[in-house]
C-alpha cells in the first residue's frame, strides 16, 4: 500500500538508529510491526496480572533463620 504522509524527521532518524535500518520505509515498517505485535500481547499480559507467588514470606524466613542455628 502506498500512502504519503508527513512524518517528524528527527522520530525517523531514531527508529533508524534503533533499528540499524538504513532505509526510512524498513524502519517504519519495523517499527509499526513491534507496535503491533506489542499491542497483540497486551491480553495474554492482562491475564497474568495478578498471578504470582501465594507464600509466606515471614515462614520462610523463620525457618531459614531455624535451619541456621
Amino acid at each position: 500500500m502506498r500512502v504519503t504522509i508527513d512524518l517528524d524527521d528527527a522520530l525517523i532518524a531514531e527508529i533508524m538508529e534503533i533499528t540499524g535500518l538504513p532505509d526510512a520505509q524498513e524502519a517504519v515498517e519495523k517499527a509499526l510491526r513491534e507496535f503491533v505485535r506489542i499491542h497483540q500481547q497486551r491480553p495474554a499480559l492482562d491475564e497474568l496480572r495478578g498471578i504470582g507467588w501465594q507464600g509466606d514470606l515471614d515462614e520462610i524466613r523463620d525457618r531459614s533463620s531455624t535451619d541456621e542455628a
